[in-house]
């Protein structure tokens, strides 16, 4: 994919392959631009299903971590250790680093001949903006084990500033993720949209009557709120995710909402491809399953902030909402409910067709075409 004189020696860095989610998306897509790039990522537990990743033949790396006792289920709990082990990756041998970070990943070390472009999906929210509202969520707010979270989470904080200036060029993934780089770091970044599978779906099946969430089940994507519209509201409704909070929704949840645990890509392609509406109450950084809801031609009711905001026409693609409250998505609903027609299937696969793979591989490859020249020449990065 790389015209020259880009360079051939590329390595991609990513936190840990586990699944087949957003980010490791991008790293497929990455691995499609620098088909002969070497991956490094601090452990790797793919699944069969979602080798194909990773191409036949490609280098993959691990850290000590892949080694640690309970790695497989519990990597995360080693997220102390993750800027040590990041940091243990020996990237001499390459011209070209793209990290491709949400926590640690562009924290490697480079030397001055090697040109590092960080791909960022957000920074670590954990340990900036959301660091109390993740301790609410732990039951974190006082006690021992409070403490000694808040102070991992200090550490964790210093490094990360020290570490983003190893980055020579930062990529956002959307606009709302440019201005968090900015306000955590200080460097400005270039926006380039994630890639999304639209050919995976048709936008043109007849509408049913139900409307559909696909998210995980923990606190910040607000799946209680939908479901408590919808409890009020008594629509159909379809919750397709899991995660620790699933059985408490269960619990709550009325008999018009059905739950769907992690069925395959193509239940939830069909699910998109003939609900009435998608929900979508979460404030993400970018939000991919939104765009695929778009591609299949689902009308979106969203929340307003965040990357929706970017990729959701309000009043041609769908409708949003300006607070997380269970009223104001009862009434987007509503409101969306009695406007429904004048959401075209095709205008809104439209808009979902900006935000392809094609798209994506275009815009990367003429990105690190003219920062690795800029690079080559001695010229300013930013």
């Amino acid at each position: 994919m790389f015209p020259e004189p880009l360079p051939t020696a590329v390595a991609v860095v990513h936190e840990w392959l586990v699944s087949r989610a957003g980010s490791e998306k991008v790293v497929e897509q990455l691995l499609r631009v620098c088909p002969q790039a070497d991956v490094f990522s601090l452990v790797e537990f793919l699944e069969a299903e979602a080798r194909s990743l990773i191409p036949p033949g490609t280098r993959v790396q691990t850290s000590f971590i892949q080694t640690l006792p309970w790695a497989r289920r519990h990597f995360r709990q080693y997220l102390p250790l993750m800027p040590l082990a990041i940091e243990q990756f020996d990237l001499s041998a390459y011209d070209l680093v793209i990290s491709s970070n949400h926590a640690v990943a562009k924290g490697v070390i480079t030397r001055p001949h090697q040109l590092h472009v960080s791909y960022v999906h957000t920074p670590i929210r954990y340990a900036w903006d959301l660091q109390q509202q993740y301790l609410q969520q732990a039951g974190l707010t006082s006690g021992a084990k409070s403490a000694l979270t808040r102070l991992i989470l200090h550490y964790l904080r210093l490094w990360d500033l020290a570490a983003a200036h190893r980055v020579d060029c930062f990529v956002a993934n959307s606009r709302y993720v440019a201005r968090r780089i900015w306000k955590t770091y200080r460097r400005p970044a270039t926006v380039i949209y994630p890639p999304v599978a639209i050919d995976r779906f048709r936008w043109d099946q007849p509408r049913e009557d139900f409307y559909l969430t696909v998210s995980r089940c923990v606190p910040y994507k607000r799946v209680d709120l939908t479901v408590a519209a919808f409890n009020r509201l008594g629509l159909p409704l379809v919750v397709i995710g899991d995660g620790p909070a699933l059985g408490a929704l269960q619990h709550v949840a009325k008999p018009n909402i059905t739950f769907l645990r992690n069925p395959p890509d193509a239940v939830v392609s069909d699910y998109m491809e003939r609900c009435r509406g998608f929900i979508f109450p979460a404030e993400e950084d970018f939000g991919i399953t939104v765009v695929e809801a778009q591609a299949a031609g689902a009308p979106v009711i969203a929340y307003g902030k965040g990357g929706c905001a970017e990729t959701v026409v309000s009043g041609k693609t769908g409708v949003l909402f300006d607070q997380q409250t269970v009223e104001q998505l009862e009434q987007a609903v509503l409101h969306f409910a009695t406007s429904r027609h004048q959401f075209a299937a095709e205008t809104i696969r439209n808009q979902a067709e900006t935000f392809s793979e094609t798209r994506f591989q275009q815009e990367l490859s003429a990105y690190l075409l003219q920062k690795w020249l800029k690079f080559q020449q001695g010229d300013e990065l930013e």
